[in-house]
């Protein structure tokens, strides 16, 4: 039986640890990078494979993924997929009241550790006859601007351009791999307690916040998942580099 290989970061939590928890099948073999274990997955007990690791640290974690790609039996795989849908706030307000070692941080796992897992994804995979897809998980913030969390504006507008140019690279390539950078809406998760927490003197948009949770406009992380993997799994995948799973 083809297996299909998944690597997804970020998936203790929210909506990342609801795409893990959809991805579990028993020809799926499920690799999590996340800060922290989720132990409903080793509940589960499905062959999925947890790594505690540090994504501001992206280089030691690509290196991790490059040697442990390498050791996987290629020919065994039908397809291969990369989810980078780890992300980090900072901080609401500025960025004057961020420490640099904060928003270094912000930008490492959000921009950086992408980019370079993406690179040995794509490196490690390149002879693969496995076809090949890499879900960048964005936000509707990488394409307009919002006041208090600049940090976070800057690594998906980053991560949306990253894709672009990827795509085009890819296109040129054989069984080059298949990119989308996708906005999920508005999902119901520690991201949106931490937005409605902010200060308004310094986070306009509060109250904007607090009117999704009170209107019930939140989209809960499992459906959220569902959708970001049905898109995924779509026949004309790539063909939108940059796109939003509400117009699909």
């Amino acid at each position: 039986m083809a297996k299909h290989l998944y690597v997804l970061t970020g998936a203790s939590r929210g909506m990342g640890a609801a795409m893990a928890e959809q991805l579990l099948a028993p020809d799926h073999v499920l690799l999590c990078l996340s800060r922290k274990r989720n132990a409903a997955l080793d509940a589960a007990g499905n062959g999925c494979e947890q790594w505690e690791i540090d994504l501001s640290q992206p280089v030691d974690a690509a290196a991790r993924l490059s040697a442990w790609l390498a050791a996987q039996d290629a020919a065994s795989f039908a397809s291969a997929t990369l989810i980078n849908n780890a992300a980090a706030l900072t901080r609401i307000g500025g960025i004057e009241d961020c420490s640099d070692a904060e928003l270094s941080s912000a930008l490492r796992v959000g921009l950086e550790a992408p980019l370079l897992l993406t690179a040995a994804f794509l490196r490690a995979t390149r002879s693969w006859s496995a076809s090949k897809r890499v879900l960048n998980v964005s936000s509707g913030l990488g394409r307009r601007a919002m006041a208090g969390q600049a940090s976070y504006c800057a690594s998906k507008a980053g991560m949306d351009h990253l894709t672009r140019a990827l795509a085009l690279d890819e296109a040129a390539k054989p069984n080059g791999a298949k990119l989308v950078s996708l906005a999920p809406g508005v999902i119901d998760t520690d991201m949106q307690t931490h937005l409605r927490a902010g200060d308004p003197a310094g986070f306009p948009e509060q109250a904007n916040f607090i009117g999704l949770k009170e209107k019930g406009q939140l989209t809960s992380p499992t459906d959220a998942a569902a959708r970001l993997l049905a898109y995924l799994n779509r026949a004309d995948f790539g063909a939108t580099p940059v796109a939003d799973v509400r117009d699909a």
